[in-house]
C-alpha cells in the first residue's frame, strides 16, 4: 500500500502501549504492585534507585491512565495505598514476557520458574480458537487485522 499523507497515520499497538507504560519506572512500579496493593514507602523500598519524586510522578501518570488508583488509608495526614486496575493487570502477560526474554539474554538473570517443579518456564503464542500453540513460521506470521 503506498503512503498518502491526506490518511491519518494508525498508531501501532505497540506504540500505544509505550505511550502509557512505556518507561523503565512504569513497568518496575506495575511489577511491584503485581504482588498487591503498597503503599508509597513500600514501593520506594521496593523499587531499587527510584527517587521519591520520580516514584511521585509515575503512580500519577499511571493513575491518570488507568493503569493504577490509590486508596486512602490515612486521612490526617493523607496517605495512600496503590494498587493495579483490571487494566494493570492484564500487564501481568506482558510483564512476564519481558522477565522471560530479559532472564534469556542477560548473563546473571535468574530465569521465572514453575512454583511446582522449579522448571524454567517457556513463554509461547497460543491461539484460543484454534486450541493450540502458535509456532515457526505461523508465529511469524501473526499481524494485526
Amino acid at each position: 500500500m503506498a503512503y498518502d499523507p491526506t490518511m491519518p497515520e494508525v498508531e501501532s499497538p505497540l506504540a500505544a502501549a509505550l505511550e502509557r507504560v512505556g518507561d523503565r519506572w512504569s513497568l518496575l512500579l506495575i511489577e511491584a504492585l503485581l504482588e498487591g496493593p503498597r503503599r508509597f514507602n513500600e514501593l520506594q523500598a521496593g523499587v531499587s534507585g527510584i527517587a521519591p519524586n520520580i516514584l511521585s510522578d509515575r503512580l500519577k501518570r499511571l493513575e491518570s491512565e488507568r493503569v493504577i488508583r490509590s486508596q486512602p488509608y490515612s486521612e490526617r495526614p493523607l496517605r495512600l495505598a496503590y494498587e493495579l486496575t483490571a487494566e494493570g493487570q492484564e500487564l501481568a502477560g506482558a510483564l512476564r514476557l519481558l522477565a522471560d526474554w530479559g532472564s534469556r539474554v542477560a548473563r546473571d538473570a535468574e530465569p521465572l520458574r514453575h512454583a511446582v517443579c522449579g522448571t524454567p518456564v517457556e513463554a509461547r503464542w497460543y491461539c484460543p480458537t484454534c486450541e493450540r500453540p502458535v509456532e515457526g513460521v505461523e508465529a511469524e506470521q501473526v499481524q494485526r487485522v
